[in-house]
């Protein structure tokens, strides 16, 4: 259901050529097909887990660094959106300039190059510890696997820390330079920043269920030391909350409250 709203609203955006131009509208099509690619590949890889279907750790690998890096592009651009919002807002005569066709493009690649930090710090970490016959036993093929020390799990939980205060830091930044000028602005401009506003807080609460997603690794390993049947179903409830209810807020944040993307996607449909 989710990836077929997901498709409609990818299909939308491609079809309107006048969104190619707008920051917000693009990053929002980064978004879309980040969360469409990861809720495809982990839904598959979930059903494969919880029936305990094995494959080689090579295969796993590959696959995982690629749902890493992707788990990771949704937060970031998210955080990228929420400058934009700011920048729209708070700094409208530099919008055009700092938004331009151009930095799309680099902040495109800078989103993806930030995300994948957090991805080579755990494979680099993996590799450095994993002997060569590793990679070609099965194993089910979850983040656990890659977490071989205690000292990995340092240097990941070391990378979450630095990229959530980071990410915190920027949105309340944000909100509150917006609360100002939503309090000093009049009329049609209160009304547009106010709802600026919202959409900051919006982004908010669906980056702190992603920032949570990035901690429910080590809640289940611990949970997995403890009891197998407890870890299926606390795995399945964090899948559920932290993993599929931050990617379905996306459709509701720009494709049912935006109106100019909401009327694009009525004409779409009719």
């Amino acid at each position: 259901m989710f990836l077929s709203i997901n498709f409609l609203l990818i299909l939308t955006f491609f079809k309107k050529k006048s969104f190619y131009t707008i920051a917000r509208y693009i990053l929002f099509a980064v978004t879309l097909l980040s969360d469409s690619f990861l809720l495809l590949i982990s839904n598959i890889l979930f059903l494969l887990a919880y029936f305990n279907f094995t494959m080689q750790v090579w295969l796993c690998i590959n696959i995982s660094m690629v749902v890493l890096l992707y788990s990771m592009v949704t937060p970031v651009t998210l955080t990228a959106m929420t400058l934009e919002r700011y920048v729209a807002i708070c700094m409208p005569l530099r919008h055009a300039e700092l938004c331009s066709q151009r930095i799309h493009v680099h902040c495109i690649l800078i989103i993806h190059g930030l995300s994948s930090l957090p991805c080579l710090a755990v494979f680099f970490s993996f590799f450095a510890s994993a002997s060569l016959s590793l990679y070609k036993q099965h194993k089910i093929c979850s983040l656990q696997m890659y977490i071989l020390h205690r000292w990995q799990d340092h240097i990941w939980s070391t990378v979450q820390q630095i990229y959530f205060f980071i990410m915190v830091i920027i949105i309340v930044f944000c909100y509150v330079k917006i609360m100002k000028v939503a309090k000093m602005a009049s009329g049609d401009n209160k009304k547009s920043t106010w709802k600026g506003l919202r959409t900051v807080i919006l982004h908010g609460f669906q980056l702190l269920l992603c920032l949570i997603q990035l901690w429910t690794p080590f809640i289940e390993n611990y949970v997995f030391e403890i009891n197998l049947s407890l870890f299926i179903n606390v795995r399945f409830f964090n899948y559920v909350l932290f993993y599929l209810t931050p990617k379905c807020l996306s459709p509701l944040i720009y494709g049912l409250r935006d109106d100019q993307f909401f009327h694009a996607l009525k004409n779409c449909l009719w």
